[in-house]
């Protein structure tokens, strides 16, 4: 068992995994990482499996001392890592050893980082799930966010550290972030609740992320987005993702810390493909939403899991002994749709170096 030992906490850094499923109807959200995609590249870059707990870093970074040798990655925005003050490489395995210190600099892209851990950080699992959802202090450690002076407990890998070192995601898989992000949505469920203007109006309108924007959800700025008949509903479930429009017209995101039902009118949902998109978005951000139809939101999806395969077939390629340690590139993947007696297929081509 490892040990880690929070030296600054940072502005909110959380023990987070892929969220507690299956509770929703007894009105406890789902919580989890924000961004799932680079989540999960972090866990296969230190050879965990997807779900295994980590670190999720907002905006301002945390200083952590290893108590013990492990191995890290840190994925998503770039908020400048450096271990012994030295800069580390992003969307990369890293051994670090007992008494190293991982400190954050500047924030150069996005808003999140994760740091993944070979083992997983290792607290009580609370209903299936060790993400921490703070607003019901429940799970994580201790239900909040870390503080100066927490130590928290990394589970013992079933194989050497060493065997972790120097795994990569290829750069054309790195995600990019940026000030201008287009989302893709599905309308409804209620988009019959609002005008042909208003409708319009969210298609073609520029938002702007405001400061009124953390986990539950993110508030945007822009037109105002007109009902019909006013913007309060029967209260029903809520989406990751969906967008609400209460009575004033401004668009809301609602993410990962939602709540599980609420009573305003849901012009439209992101699809899952781009919510890490919206989960690196920062205040001042610009946001414009494109329609696609439930066929392309599927599609998109995936693609991205696609993406997820190769990325974890090249890390295990990597270990195998006929490579000599070193992984397999794949140099380039392409999507083609092909019809064959009248039948439709999704087929991708991979050439690989």
């Amino acid at each position: 068992m490892g040990k880690i030992k929070i030296v600054k906490p940072g502005l909110l850094t959380l023990v987070q995994d892929s969220g507690r499923h299956g509770y929703q109807q007894f009105g406890v959200p789902v919580s989890g990482v924000m961004d799932s995609l680079s989540y999960r590249l972090g866990n296969l870059l230190v050879g965990n499996p997807q779900t295994h707990a980590g670190l999720e870093v907002t905006m301002l970074g945390p200083e952590i001392e290893f108590l013990d040798q492990m191995v890290i990655a840190v994925t998503g925005g770039d908020l400048s890592p450096a271990v012994n003050k030295t800069a580390i490489p992003m969307w990369e395995s890293v051994i670090v050893q007992k008494g190293d210190t991982l400190a954050f600099g500047v924030l150069k892209t996005g808003c999140r980082s994760y740091i993944a851990f070979l083992g997983g950080i290792d607290v009580p699992l609370i209903m299936g799930s060790r993400s921490t959802y703070t607003r019901g202090n429940i799970g994580g450690y201790k239900g909040r966010a870390l503080r100066a002076g927490d130590v928290l407990e990394v589970a013992v890998p079933d194989y050497s550290p060493a065997k972790r070192r120097n795994k990569k995601v290829s750069k054309e898989y790195i995600p990019k972030y940026s000030g201008g992000i287009e989302l893709r949505v599905t309308m409804g469920p209620q988009d019959d609740c609002f005008t042909p203007e208003g409708i319009k109006t969210f298609l073609s309108g520029l938002y702007t992320v405001t400061n009124q924007c953390d986990r539950m959800g993110y508030r945007l700025d822009g037109e105002k987005i007109r009902h019909l008949n006013g913007g309060d509903i029967i209260s029903d479930g809520i989406a990751m993702g969906a967008v609400q429009v209460p009575g004033h017209g401004q668009p809301i995101i609602m993410l990962a810390d939602r709540q599980t039902t609420g009573g305003y009118t849901k012009i439209a949902n992101v699809v899952s493909a781009d919510l890490p998109k919206i989960a690196q978005a920062k205040p001042g951000d610009k946001v414009r939403f494109t329609r696609v139809t439930a066929h392309q939101a599927g599609q998109l999806l995936r693609e991205m899991e696609n993406k997820i395969s190769d990325i974890k077939k090249r890390c295990q390629a990597a270990d195998r002994p006929e490579n000599g340690g070193r992984p397999t590139r794949i140099v380039s993947t392409r999507f083609l749709k092909l019809k064959i007696d009248g039948r439709d297929f999704d087929v991708k081509v991979e050439e690989i170096g």
